[in-house]
């Protein structure tokens, strides 16, 4: 096996107003009429202040150029990890979720930002929390164009929900209002999210051990049905990936297992090839600090390693990537990271081509 990067760039920043030019948690999927669309939370000033909006850009050139970051979700709170899915003939989905003006004290009181302190002092936080906190999305039934108002559903996850068979959604995350103490009672759950943006919950995801906490899955439902997450687990000394299944539609799932190292990296996203071949991207956060991927031939059952698509070196401020197969066969993979020692995170992309001629050795 052989990993080729063709290219590295910036796609997504805002270099003219350093002071709102933290963009990071980003998503990338292909419109119903071709174009591709990333979504990121952007316009922060840092990894956690109430500034943030949901952004989206879109190419019309497989990626060689991108429009400039138009709103998508924009409440009084901060509006955090953008997911993006088509579903249906002209449908997509836009995710998000948000924190309290309490926990956004919390962090400010770290770098005592008085221009955080003022916004948050004048937020009617009742009012706004009433309404929108929590996890969010919003829907358009025009290819991306136009979005519905903002709805929310009880569970989060970076990417956003997967297609299921019957063309409603499939939105496995964490629960919104579940911390580490209670993760193993049922942290990660499966909902089924019809286009209307009404809801079921189908079933949930043991914890993977008391002692750790799993957050951040991404599911993807494979051609045959089975459903593959992976969750992001993370404790002292610990930052890894696990992989959890569904054989019944999101009713039930396999108490997870891990598929990298203690400290391999996460969160992942998972994509299918056009030759059937899954790709799973991750961010690591141990030096050198970089994004990497891991391959299956078989539906998942084993995992190959394939190395860095990017190093840093710089941050372990980075990852969340995504990926969208171009039409000539290679492979667009979205993150954020710092790409300068002291500049603010940005949106970057990596193409790469994918040679699977090479002997595999599984994980």
């Amino acid at each position: 096996m052989k990993i080729t990067v063709k290219e590295t760039k910036i796609i997504c920043s805002n270099p003219d107003n350093p002071k709102h030019a933290y963009f990071a948690w980003p998503s990338v999927a292909r419109l119903h009429d071709g174009r591709l669309a990333m979504v990121a939370s952007g316009f922060r000033r840092r990894h956690v202040c109430p500034f943030g909006k949901v952004v989206m850009c879109q190419s019309d050139d497989e990626g060689a150029t991108w429009s400039r970051p138009a709103v998508v979700i924009d409440t009084p709170l901060d509006d955090r990890d953008a997911g993006i899915l088509t579903f249906g003939e002209h449908d997509v989905i836009v995710t998000s979720f948000n924190n309290s003006r309490e926990m956004q004290r919390r962090w400010n009181r770290k770098t005592r930002d008085p221009y955080v302190e003022a916004y948050l002092d004048a937020m009617d936080a009742e009012r706004a929390e009433e309404r929108y906190l929590g996890s969010t999305f919003v829907i358009s039934h025009d290819d991306g164009r136009t979005f519905s108002e903002v709805k929310r559903i009880p569970v989060t996850a970076p990417h956003g929900p997967a297609r299921m068979p019957d063309g409603s959604l499939l939105y496995v995350g964490r629960l919104f209002h579940t911390g580490p103490e209670v993760q193993n009672n049922g942290g990660i759950a499966a909902y089924r999210l019809e286009a209307d943006g009404s809801y079921e919950l189908l079933g949930m995801i043991e914890g993977s051990d008391p002692a750790l906490y799993d957050c951040e899955p991404h599911a993807i439902v494979l051609d045959d049905g089975k459903i593959l997450v992976h969750i992001r687990v993370q404790g002292e000394g610990y930052f890894t990936t696990y992989q959890s299944e569904s054989t019944d539609g999101g009713r039930s799932f396999t108490k997870p297992r891990r598929l990298l190292s203690v400290k391999g990296g996460a969160p992942a996203h998972l994509l299918t090839l056009a030759d059937g071949t899954l790709i799973s991207v991750f961010g690591y956060r141990e030096e050198p600090y970089g994004i990497r991927v891991m391959i299956s031939r078989d539906h998942g059952d084993t995992w190959t390693e394939g190395g860095f698509l990017y190093i840093n070196g710089l941050n372990p401020d980075l990852g969340y990537p995504a990926s969208v197969q171009l039409k000539n066969g290679d492979i667009l993979t979205v993150y954020y990271a710092k790409p300068e020692k002291n500049s603010p995170a940005v949106i970057m992309q990596t193409v790469w081509h994918l040679d699977l001629d090479a002997k595999e050795e599984t994980v």
